[in-house]
């Protein structure tokens, strides 16, 4: 106990340098990149002294390490500033606009891509060498080098336009929003009680979800098939059987110990739908984080930016370290 209470300590003070870092490096590597949010936002025909002005107002003419020092003493504070275009905002309140919709289209998608692959996984496993192991085989392969932005326009056309039975962009009709509780959906339909707009959100999460889910299912698929296979030909499977225990139980006991690996990639997995949803959500004019940013970094708006990716850093850095807790409990052997 005293070793697996060391080992999430530990994982959790890696936490702090991973977030400056990451911090670090785009807080520069936005300073470098040519232009800045006034220029971008009023145009390069204002007065000169106009626009210095702005800047001097947004503190962009200060050296960039003296912006740097207060950027830093702002994020350590849980200040991470204003938005420097469109009626300068605290940044905390516009990911909060629109991480609900990334987290919940992140949230379906990452369910989709679970139950996907680890079924087509487990069957291919138990039906090894079978034209039915083949084809689940073939399936990873295929969905995993699917193109995001050409699938979505495909089940677009398809169930769109072609079958008129799904919305194809948008979260929801416009007007047709439920009460805000959580910023979720799906989950605000429930608690108000709204059904309407719960079949309205979940008719417009449906090709979005299963564009994610699919995509990324097939590496579910890959890494269960292989371990499950590996844990099956092991001895304590052998035993199990030889004493006449069912095989719901063999299956059950070769789950378990198959699912360790996937269990991480389901952590990372999760974190990189968070993180890399913006070709789904331009596809299907899903308003979350990713167009938030793309949005954002057009106009160099800095504090925007940075305030997302810390962000997103954060909160894929703490699913990292309850993925790591998880895999420690399941995995004596990960101990410091």
């Amino acid at each position: 106990m005293a070793s697996l209470k060391a080992y999430i300590i530990t994982r959790a003070l890696l936490v702090i340098p991973t977030v400056l870092i990451l911090l670090t490096i785009v807080f520069f590597i936005l300073r470098i990149i040519p232009g800045d949010p006034i220029t971008a936002m009023v145009g390069q025909k204002v007065p000169p002294e106009v626009l210095e002005k702005l800047k001097h107002e947004a503190g962009l003419d200060k050296p960039i390490y003296i912006q740097y020092i207060e950027y830093l003493k702002g994020v350590l504070t849980g200040d991470l500033g204003r938005s420097m275009i469109w009626g300068k905002r605290p940044v905390i309140e516009e990911i909060m606009d629109h991480f609900p919709a990334t987290l919940e289209l992140t949230i379906f998608g990452f369910i989709i891509s679970v139950l996907l692959g680890v079924l087509t996984g487990a069957i291919a496993a138990f039906k090894r060498g079978s034209k039915i192991d083949a084809s689940m085989r073939i399936y990873s392969i295929v969905a995993y080098t699917l193109f995001i932005p050409w699938f979505g326009m495909l089940l677009q056309m398809f169930f769109g336009v072609y079958l008129k039975l799904l919305p194809i962009g948008g979260r929801i009709t416009p007007g047709n929003a439920p009460e805000t509780i959580t910023g979720l959906y799906v989950i605000d339909s429930i608690l108000t009680l709204n059904f309407n707009a719960l079949v309205d959100a979940l008719s417009h999460l449906v090709l979005p979800s299963l564009t994610l889910g699919i995509v990324l299912s097939g590496a579910y698929t890959r890494i269960l098939r292989n371990n499950l296979i590996d844990v099956l030909s092991q001895d304590f499977i052998t035993a199990y059987r030889a004493r006449g225990v069912s095989e719901w139980k063999v299956i059950k006991h070769a789950m378990k110990n198959a699912f360790i690996p996937v269990v991480t990639l389901m952590g990372l997995q999760f974190a990189i739908l968070l993180a890399g949803a913006v070709l789904t959500e331009t596809t299907f004019s899903w308003p979350g984080m990713g167009t938030f940013l793309i949005e954002r970094i057009e106009y160099r708006d800095y504090t925007s930016v940075q305030g997302a990716i810390v962000f997103y850093a954060v909160f894929v850095a703490l699913i990292s370290l309850i993925v790591d807790i998880v895999y420690a409990l399941l995995d004596p052997r990960i101990r410091y």
